[in-house]
């Protein structure tokens, strides 16, 4: 039972004791970063002047702008508020535009960090101008370097917010946001908006000697994932979890392990609870619900050993059998601990 409880305690412990770093020292820069960040989302003055000594990120159409920084891998292009005003001027707009920059974070070297979508101009110019490109964020995520996903998916996710909740659900007026878009406010009612994110269930399933993934006819061809469901009003996590399986494959999980969590910006940017489960080898046979998924089946260590191989998406003359989401996500990282553990396991 201790070991069991351990064993679920890891993912967490490796979060918090996992650098180079001493926890105090650790501690007194993040701590220094996120009073930061909280400032510049409470006082709009400070906000416009960290704006202009910032790092600034363009998307064009929830598109982030990126650049190719070593063979099949992109970065996104972090510019300055000169930079910006440039690209903007040479674009045809006034720079006016800089003002509904978004904050989304602050780097270590205490840069704080912005994004801004440039939608209604014309992309062509600011490609030519960055040297970048504007690439869906679907496909980006294979693409990118670790540590930048997070921003840009976090990035994405508010500018998407602020372009689908321009009207207070109340009285239909429009809303105003604060210099950082940490927030919306309806003047009429003195509503205040803050972005949401959808909890969303994330399990990978094992009998023991195979793990259990998926694929939706909207996902690429060949490309299977773990199990995943939003969470119903009143569930708690090991609830929807088990409700989810039992809707998609037929099967009643037990031993539910949390992993981790991750925000993930699709469709509507989701906050994804990790899970491990099992169920009885002897109670294995899956009942597919094609109304839910488009197929699902068992796969054996070696299986998932190949489709790890597999550098995705894999081009358009090759199309193997499976192939696995991004390092990025979080159904990678449960797929990733499942094979060690198996690995573990053949070792005893």
């Amino acid at each position: 039972m201790i070991q069991s409880s351990m064993s679920a305690l890891r993912p967490l412990r490796t979060l918090l004791f996992g650098g180079h770093y001493s926890l105090t020292r650790f501690c007194s820069g993040f701590v220094s970063r996120i009073r930061y960040i909280n400032k510049l989302k409470e006082n709009d003055a400070a906000c416009l002047s960290a704006l202009q000594n910032g790092h600034i990120f363009l998307f064009h159409r929830l598109m982030p702008l990126l650049q190719c920084s070593v063979p099949e891998t992109f970065r996104p292009i972090a510019l300055s508020y000169s930079e910006v005003q440039s690209v903007l001027h040479k674009s045809g707009s006034d720079g006016s535009l800089l003002k509904e920059s978004i904050l989304i974070g602050c780097s270590e070297q205490n840069h704080a960090q912005f994004c801004l979508d440039v939608g209604e101009l014309d992309p062509a110019a600011i490609i030519k101008n960055c040297k970048g490109t504007f690439m869906d964020l679907r496909k980006a995520f294979f693409l990118l370097e670790g540590a930048e996903a997070p921003l840009v998916a976090k990035a994405q996710a508010l500018l998407r917010w602020h372009q689908i909740n321009r009207f207070c659900g109340a009285t239909g007026q429009l809303t105003q946001r604060n210099q950082a878009g940490s927030q919306r406010t309806c003047s009429s009612s003195s509503i205040v908006y803050y972005p949401k994110m959808s909890p969303v269930v994330i399990v990978l399933v094992s009998d023991g000697k195979r793990c259990l993934l998926g694929r939706q006819s909207s996902f690429p061809r060949g490309l299977y994932s773990a199990l995943a469901g939003f969470c119903d009003i009143g569930e708690t996590l090991e609830e929807a979890l088990r409700r989810e399986v039992a809707e998609e494959v037929g099967l009643e999980v037990q031993n539910i392990i949390y992993s981790s969590s991750q925000h993930w910006p699709f469709p509507h940017s989701s906050f994804m609870l990790a899970c491990h489960a099992t169920v009885s080898p002897s109670h294995s046979q899956l009942n597919v619900d094609h109304l839910e998924l488009e197929d699902a089946r068992w796969f054996t260590e070696e299986e998932i050993t190949c489709a790890l191989q597999v550098k995705a998406p894999p081009w358009r003359d090759h199309r193997p059998a499976a192939w696995l989401p991004p390092k990025h996500a979080v159904a990678h990282r449960l797929i990733m601990e499942w094979k060690e553990q198996q690995h573990s396991n053949d070792t005893e």
